[in-house]
């Protein structure tokens, strides 16, 4: 074998050792996505699911028997569970506020959920009052070691 020869043969090994690191690194991206993609559609998931079991609970602790007025409402900085009040024995919006839970999915673990609640402006809910008033935000934060940003998703509640 002559020297051009071997040059050329280990020219074509180059070529050949660089098109298969970029072809891994591109399986391997593919699958990182796709991973990213299962674990983010799971938060939105949990989320949801959690929303929807905030919908199943009265307005307010003033509500649960009959309606009420706005000054019998929960006042802004008492919003969260009453003394004794345990998850399992939530009985209204505002009992959700600072809850937290970690959740684990078979294919990913540690997924931290965490809610919020507060009063808002009926005419304009993304501003959050310390009055109480006919509306409740209620956002819901998922965050996970497998994602880069938290996902939080807000549901609006009203007592008119």
């Amino acid at each position: 074998m002559n020297s051009v020869q071997s040059m050329l043969t280990m020219g074509a090994l180059v070529l050949l050792s660089l098109s298969s690191l970029r072809f891994n690194s591109s399986v391997l991206e593919n699958s990182t996505a796709q991973i990213e993609n299962k674990v983010c559609l799971t938060a939105f998931s949990l989320a949801d699911d959690m929303i929807e079991t905030i919908k199943q609970r009265s307005f307010d602790e003033a509500t649960i028997q009959f309606p009420t007025g706005l000054a019998n409402l929960t006042p802004s900085g008492s919003l969260g569970p009453e003394t004794g009040e345990t998850y399992q024995t939530y009985d209204d919006l505002d009992d959700y506020n600072g809850y937290e839970k970690t959740v684990s999915a078979p294919h990913a673990e540690n997924y931290r959920i965490w809610c919020e609640v507060a009063y808002v402006d009926g005419n304009n809910p993304d501003n959050l009052i310390t009055s109480q008033s006919y509306y409740k935000k209620v956002t819901i934060y998922v965050s996970s070691p497998y994602m880069r940003d938290d996902i939080n998703l807000s549901f609006i509640f009203t007592l008119k």
